[in-house]
């Protein structure tokens, strides 16, 4: 089982991208689900999360400018993220609680730049 995420890529100040990562292989269901970010020499941080039954949390700075959402049917989560900002700049890493069937384990995506120019 992997987490493929997929977006990202290069944008002004102000625009907007949009991220998704689902995983392959099988699998019986995903629980929570996130993003996280780290850019260069500062340490990953959570960007939001989501929770099987829809509910999302937020990291104080993307209030507002980012939404997280899922497709429980494609076991999906999806990273819209508008009025993006140079601080945004970071490679873009999702997470997830995948139920295997036998046991739930937690897994990391491949991460996916998302670079802001100012």
């Amino acid at each position: 089982v992997q987490l493929q995420a997929s977006g990202g890529g290069l944008v002004q100040a102000g625009g907007s991208l949009s991220l998704s990562c689902a995983p392959s292989g099988s699998i019986f269901s995903v629980n929570n689900m996130g993003w996280y970010r780290q850019a260069p020499g500062k340490p990953r941080e959570l960007v939001a999360t989501i929770t099987s039954g829809g509910s999302a949390g937020y990291e104080d700075s993307v209030k507002g400018r980012f939404t997280i959402s899922r497709d429980n049917a494609k076991n999906t989560v999806y990273l819209q993220m508008n009025s993006l900002k140079p601080e945004d700049t970071a490679v873009y890493y999702c997470n997830a609680d995948i139920n295997l069937g036998y046991r739930v384990r937690n897994y990391w995506g491949q991460g996916t730049q998302v670079t802001v120019s100012s």
